[in-house]
């Protein structure tokens, strides 16, 4: 990383204070959102290990497509804080209009895909034990996926308006929600069945509704958006902008897709090895992630700022935000390292009480303290990219390191004798380790061709 990026100055302070204002409330509530699944993993852990490792399985396959409508949606942020930079606030109304009515159709193909999730399960052959709870959890589940979708779209509406806290304080209540609904409907209690891990499906769904109605309420009512207020009086429909964010978010959604996708096919992969080793390679999972989520974060924050900068046509602003963004989260990574490699044995007795889950989870914990520093950079870089609204290069970078790198190498190493002894779920993380640190140097290589440009790069045709 060049000297020259690090905040010392009075402007790259004043940059820090604009990065942390804008990813601290993400943080927040990403990391509110992630503990629902930290919720369910444990609350599905105290009924058995089959109820926790349907959950697990499950969502090894909910959470990656998930994740592919958030990116997909994410083509939003950037498109309108360009905009909102340039103070072009007429057409806010319109363009948000069009990243809804892209949201409403991938939370009807995500309702349909996970709807139709069993011959995958027999094709990875998943214990047929855990088979029909993780039908059930997921179709459960799936009623959810439109009102998540439409949460996504009005919180990419928020974050390039700069005003982050309502998505924090919405996810936390949408967690206070989670808490007891899956008490009431796992372990049956107001009237209920006792539904077990099929109760977590039901209470992520009903999670996922409260949050979409309270974000429209906000949005609608709060005088924060006056000067680019959403107005659904008359209806807008622009193929033309729909085209273009649905061009610019799939290879987003599909960059994501490739990084996560590689956690949900380990999952699946290792599930034949038996319950323990599926929680096991959960409990380290659920807690790298949350751990992930302040990279994430900063990565959304500085989207946002390059967005806004570039609407404003100020370069040196662009590389200030990029360079303080990217210094913040490698501390963060390091800080995120340290953390797993002292507490790798305390935190899977958090999840557990079955001793040999505990020590299995300890041992992968020690592979992802290994991987902080690389997931950090690749993340936040990646979201610098996205601020240029250049996406569809770094998809075929991600695919490479993921793809080409990680999962055969974790292959190899985990299930084949080829180079060593298989070593099980050790291998596979291992793998993620190699892939994660080659799209760190991929990604930061084509970051710093972006910034060594004289002047931040048009946009496009998108409205």
């Amino acid at each position: 990383m060049p000297v020259s990026w690090l905040p010392v100055s009075a402007e790259r302070r004043t940059e820090l204070t604009l990065l942390l204002r804008l990813a601290l409330p993400i943080l927040g509530g990403q990391l509110a959102q992630t503990a629902n699944g930290f919720v369910d993993t444990v609350m599905a852990g105290r009924v058995s290990a089959t109820d926790l490792a349907a959950v697990a399985v499950g969502a090894s396959i909910w959470v990656p497509v998930y994740l592919f409508m958030a990116g997909v949606l994410m083509s939003t942020t950037p498109i309108l804080s360009r905009h909102l930079g340039g103070a072009a606030y007429h057409r806010i109304n319109p363009l948000t209009q069009q990243a809804l009515w892209l949201a409403l159709g991938l939370g009807m193909v995500g309702f349909a895909v996970l709807r139709s999730m069993a011959p995958v399960l027999d094709w990875m052959d998943v214990d047929e034990s855990m088979r029909p709870m993780v039908l059930g959890y997921l179709s459960a589940l799936s009623w959810g996926m439109p009102a998540v979708a439409l949460f996504l779209a009005l919180r990419s509406y928020t974050e390039a308006m700069s005003h982050t806290r309502p998505v924090l304080w919405i996810s936390v209540i949408g967690l206070v929600i989670n808490v007891p609904a899956n008490y009431v409907l796992i372990y049956g209690k107001l009237g209920f069945p006792a539904l077990g891990g099929v109760g977590c499906g039901w209470a992520t769904s009903l999670v996922m509704w409260s949050m979409a109605l309270m974000m429209a309420g906000y949005v609608a009512s709060h005088q924060t958006y006056q000067r680019a207020r959403l107005n659904f009086r008359q209806l807008s429909l622009e193929p033309r902008t729909l085209s273009y964010m649905l061009r610019l978010g799939l290879p987003v959604g599909l960059t994501i897709f490739f990084e996560v996708s590689i956690f949900a096919v380990i999952a699946l992969l290792i599930s034949s090895l038996g319950p323990v080793v599926v929680a096991s390679h959960q409990i380290a999972l659920n807690f790298a992630s949350l751990l992930f989520m302040v990279p994430l974060s900063m990565a959304i924050a500085v989207t946002v700022r390059i967005g806004h900068e570039r609407g404003r046509k100020d370069h040196a602003a662009v590389v200030r935000a990029t360079g303080t963004a990217l210094w913040l989260t490698m501390l963060c990574g390091l800080t995120a390292a340290l953390l797993l490699l002292l507490l790798r044995h305390q935190v899977p007795a958090i999840y557990t009480d079955n001793e040999q889950v505990r020590q299995l989870a300890a041992g992968l914990l020690l592979f992802a303290a290994l991987y902080q520093l690389s997931d950090a950079f690749q993340v936040t870089a990646n979201g610098a990219l996205r601020g240029f609204e250049d996406t569809t290069v770094p998809m075929f970078y991600t695919l490479l390191a993921y793809w080409g790198v990680g999962l055969p190498l974790g292959f190899v190493l985990g299930r084949t004798d080829l180079l060593v002894p298989a070593m099980g779920p050790a291998g596979f993380w291992i793998g993620l380790l190699a892939g994660l640190t080659c799209a760190a140097v991929l990604l930061g290589m084509r970051l710093q061709n972006r910034l060594l440009r004289n002047s931040a790069p048009g946009s496009g045709s998108g409205g």
